[in-house]
């Protein structure tokens, strides 16, 4: 078994993964007969509930502020016993008074998911908490609210890079974060794959995201690291702007290089296809597609039959861990009016994308690439997975040699699911029960050495002096290792 265990960190974070965790729901077989293509075991842990039943949760660790959860409670159906038992814990034995908040109310489709009955159609009006639309039962422990900060707090808003540093600091002092909240987890793995992180990268989560990585990678060494770093594509105030981008390039300069796989991501693209239908003020709409590229991208890392994902992503050096993400969907379709292609033809590089969520700009026609990760879903000519790492491994070689972009083409024809948690009408297909397909990138390019050039000119002078020399200092070399020519093995011709 090769386990991920996931990180949440944010209000943004916890709406694109709970769109992720209702997906890899949705792919679970109740047949004993029928074996579902997905690896369960990668991202769900088996365990025991409060009635002795067995029961199956995400491995994941979800923070958010005080009023974040909405009506999530951190003891479920599965765990009620355990709630009451705790509620009867205490060394005080003497008169209480007990002040509570007016609780929630429960949305009609959460209400319908408890009853077993047709669920009501969601909509931005009803959606209020990534709460409303969440299928997934959690074990208590993954539930960790922070009461120092409250969400959309305007007397104490969590925005700054360095608040959300500080706070990690100080609940790390007194709980140490990693041995209460991501160790049990850890531990029930056999053989642990990777640390997910789904953070904010461009508010105070970016701040909390950056220590907390410190101290994994300080932890566990070597381990893969994937960090998805969510950035705010709402045009706001040009003062609120300058402080997003200062947050962007303290998350760029912090945690790329602590992590394996580094993929910043626009909620949302200003620019979409016209068959993309979605209300740009929705966190749960935009989440929603972005989901959708994500969990196809990362399919790989839990379908059964593929276990080199982690090689794709390093390429020829394992230098280039700034990846962007790009998509485009109903792609067999697409591809059936086209010259059909020889299915024995090696795979290109792909530079264009009906959305691009990394820089906002589907087309990277003049981008040198370095390295990229295909992953194409509801291919009905799905090649077979008999590859060895020899293979493999021998065709990364002839590309080096040759110096062309590293490259990895992954095809499955498992469609991606259209969900009733999922905004009605998002994408313009004829029989949502049939799915869609997708066709999913990660691409590191040089366009990421265009975009920090384009971050240390517009936040330079945003700086203290000493921040300034060491921030531009470590975004230069960072730039630097995306530049043409760099690391691509021109330079060892003359060896």
């Amino acid at each position: 078994m090769h386990e991920v265990v996931t990180l949440q960190l944010g209000q943004r974070a916890n709406y694109l993964a709970t769109h992720f965790w209702n997906l890899q729901e949705s792919y679970f077989t109740y047949n004993e007969k029928e074996e579902s293509e997905i690896d369960h075991d990668v991202h769900f842990r088996p365990g025991v509930g409060a009635d002795g039943s067995e029961t199956y949760t995400p491995r994941t660790v979800i923070y958010d502020l005080k009023g974040g959860f909405g009506t999530l409670r951190k003891y479920n159906a599965l765990y009620e016993m355990s709630e009451e038992a705790v509620s009867r814990q205490g060394l005080w034995d003497g008169h209480e008074i007990v002040q509570k908040q007016e609780p929630i109310l429960q949305s009609d489709y959460q209400k319908s998911l408890d009853l077993g009955t047709p669920a009501p159609r969601l909509t931005s009006e009803t959606v209020r908490y990534w709460s409303d639309y969440n299928r997934v039962f959690y074990h208590p422990r993954s539930i960790v609210q922070l009461n120092e900060y409250e969400l959309n707090s305007q007397m104490m808003p969590f925005e700054d890079w360095n608040v959300g540093e500080e706070l990690f600091a100080d609940l790390d002092k007194e709980h140490d974060l990693l041995d209460r909240d991501v160790r049990p987890f850890l531990e029930e793995c056999d053989q642990l794959r990777a640390l997910q992180i789904f953070t904010g990268a461009d508010d105070a989560w970016g701040g909390f995201a950056g220590r907390y990585i410190d101290r994994l990678r300080d932890e566990y060494g070597k381990k893969s690291i994937w960090v998805w770093a969510i950035e705010d594509g709402q045009r706001v105030q040009r003062h609120k702007q300058l402080k997003k981008d200062v947050n962007k390039a303290k998350s760029l300069y912090t945690i790329s290089p602590q992590s394996t796989l580094y993929v910043p991501i626009i909620d949302i693209p200003q620019r979409l296809p016209s068959y993309i239908n979605l209300d740009r003020q929705s966190h749960w709409q935009t989440t929603a597609l972005i989901s959708s590229a994500l969990e196809t991208v990362t399919l790989p890392s839990r379908l059964r039959p593929y276990h080199d994902f982690e090689a794709s992503l390093s390429g020829d050096d394992g230098r280039h861990t700034i990846f962007e993400l790009q998509s485009t969907f109903s792609y067999q379709d697409k591809k059936e009016k086209q010259k059909p292609t020889d299915d024995n033809e090696r795979p290109k590089p792909e530079t264009e994308f009906d959305i691009d969520f990394t820089y906002g700009d589907g087309n990277s026609d003049n981008a040198y690439i370095f390295n990229q990760v295909q992953v194409t879903r509801g291919d009905e000519r799905e090649k077979s997975t008999d590859s060895t790492e020899d293979d493999l491994g021998r065709l990364r070689k002839l590309r080096l040699y040759n110096s062309e972009a590293m490259l990895q083409s992954y095809r499955t024809s498992l469609r991606l699911p259209i969900l009733d948690s999922f905004p009605h009408g998002l994408y313009q297909i004829p029989q949502a029960n049939e799915g869609l397909s997708v066709f999913s990138a990660l691409t590191a390019s040089t366009r990421t050495a265009e975009r920090i050039k384009a971050i240390e000119s517009s936040t330079a002078r945003l700086l203290s002096v000493e921040e300034r020399e060491n921030m531009m200092n470590g975004l230069g070399e960072i730039r630097e290792s995306y530049e043409t020519g760099w690391g691509s093995g021109s330079d060892d011709d003359d060896d």
